[in-house]
């Protein structure tokens, strides 16, 4: 076998179809859209169109609310801290920090915000920053004498910052 003699298995690959090459090709003059009317022309969508009858997108109600306030947080559980202390990829001793979850791969992205739940127990004493925390969470790390410090909104701390009357 040469190289000049490879070739795909017949019928694998299909040619595209060409419109509009004449009236011996089969797809000519109209190029398969038939004659006139709305959708024979470019640029048309009729989508959720009922024949003049009201839509079903219109019939039913609108429903539900989206909270433009809401805050978003990738939880962390302490089973997933505590595997990841018995497999030395974090260091007990010194605190666990935004950037430290961060290489880890625990968290994607700086902007986003850390909220520590109590799934799974601890058993080492750790220092941890996060955004947010379950009561559980708080309450299994300081039983075993570690601390949760909370991280501040850069907002938070403009708003302090600020004398009254200034």
């Amino acid at each position: 076998m040469k190289l000049n003699e490879i070739k795909d298995n017949s019928g694998s690959t299909k040619s595209r179809k060409r419109i509009g090459r004449g009236i011996g090709s089969g797809t000519g003059k109209t190029s398969g859209k038939g004659h006139k009317g709305q959708k024979s022309r470019s640029g048309v969508s009729i989508k959720g169109f009922e024949g003049g009858q009201m839509p079903i997108h219109r019939r039913l109600p609108k429903r539900g609310f989206t909270n433009i306030n809401r805050v978003n947080y990738t939880e962390l559980n302490l089973g997933n801290i505590q595997k990841l202390i018995d497999s030395k990829k974090i260091d007990p001793k010194k605190i666990i920090s935004y950037k430290t979850l961060l290489d880890l791969g625990l968290v994607k992205s700086k902007k986003v915000k850390i909220k520590l739940l109590g799934k799974g127990d601890i058993k080492i004493k750790i220092d941890i920053e996060v955004s947010a925390f379950s009561r559980s969470a708080k309450e299994n790390i300081e039983k075993i004498g570690g601390s949760v410090i909370i991280l501040d909104d850069k907002k938070k701390s403009i708003k302090q910052d600020k004398k009254p009357g200034v």
